[in-house]
């Protein structure tokens, strides 16, 4: 099997992350409406779902790294390729529906937090409240706001 590194992904921006995650919420909740509108606010909703799904696929298919004590088997190896499989077949589909793209992508990246992430009583919408809190947190960590900046208080829908 060759050997495999993943790189660390590029910090998102608070509003890329809160532009997303709304968007997900929306199609969770099937809300059209909202849907349409946060779409049309971000003409780049599909690349920033792109984002959001390979910071939720990555981290649960990644293969151990070396500082960890779990050592791969078969079963990794093969949850590592299906995850880079999924993230393919999601980027393929961006580039070749382009911003029609949205609603599919949302749509697997909510069944794979459903069926992957979930886990007794919670549901997705927990679950979605829980990656966007930390994509949040990492987004505001890395782009934080300038000196003598007014402080916001930021709400996610």
């Amino acid at each position: 099997m060759p050997e495999t590194t993943t790189m660390p992904l590029a910090p998102m921006t608070p509003h890329a992350v809160m532009s997303a995650f709304n968007y997900l919420r929306a199609v969770e909740a099937g809300d059209t409406e909202a849907a349409a509108e946060f779409v049309a606010a971000e003409p780049r909703m599909p690349a920033l779902l792109l984002e959001v799904a390979e910071r939720i696929v990555i981290p649960v298919t990644n293969l151990p790294g070396q500082d960890q004590e779990e050592v791969p088997c078969d079963a990794s190896f093969a949850l590592f390729e299906l995850g880079i499989c999924f993230l393919g077949t999601l980027r393929s589909w961006h580039e070749q529906d382009g911003a029609e793209a949205a609603a599919g992508i949302a749509l697997a990246v909510i069944r794979f937090t459903a069926q992957i992430l979930t886990q007794g009583h919670e549901d997705v919408v927990d679950v979605l409240h829980q990656l966007n809190a930390v994509a949040l947190g990492e987004a505001m960590e890395a782009h934080p706001a300038p000196a003598g900046a007014r402080t916001v208080r930021i709400t996610t829908v």
